[in-house]
């Protein structure tokens, strides 16, 4: 059997305010919470699973992604006028990168999660 992630929690200080926020960025679909989580399916096998968490450190989450959902995200990330950047220190430096002769971009989420798009 090939492994397979499921499902990963990410801690946050409103989990239904996060997963409308997340799945509205990612032209995704929240449905509402389930249990005492606020779910995002991603794909076919991974839902990312908000739940509220009065402390936690902030994390990484990157998302391989193709061209046009790229531009879907990253057009999304600017008309909401969030500061967006090339890279993890550089988080705000309003470009975007060309690593590996794709594009990549990083932004942070309410919570202050740093949030990577990229498409190689």
């Amino acid at each position: 059997m090939t492994i397979v992630l499921d499902h990963t929690i990410v801690p946050a200080r409103d989990k239904e305010e996060s997963a409308r926020f997340f799945a509205h960025i990612f032209g995704l679909e929240y449905k509402g919470p389930v249990s005492h989580f606020a779910p995002v399916r991603i794909n076919d096998t991974l839902t990312i699973d908000f739940d509220n968490w009065e402390s936690f450190e902030r994390h990484h989450y990157a998302f391989k992604v193709s061209e046009a959902e790229f531009d879907g995200i990253f057009d999304r990330v600017r008309g909401h006028g969030l500061a967006y950047g090339s890279g993890p220190r550089s988080a705000e430096d309003m470009e975007i990168n060309h690593r590996h002769g794709g594009r990549g971009f990083y932004f942070r989420d309410p919570n202050g999660h740093l949030l990577e798009v990229l498409t190689a």
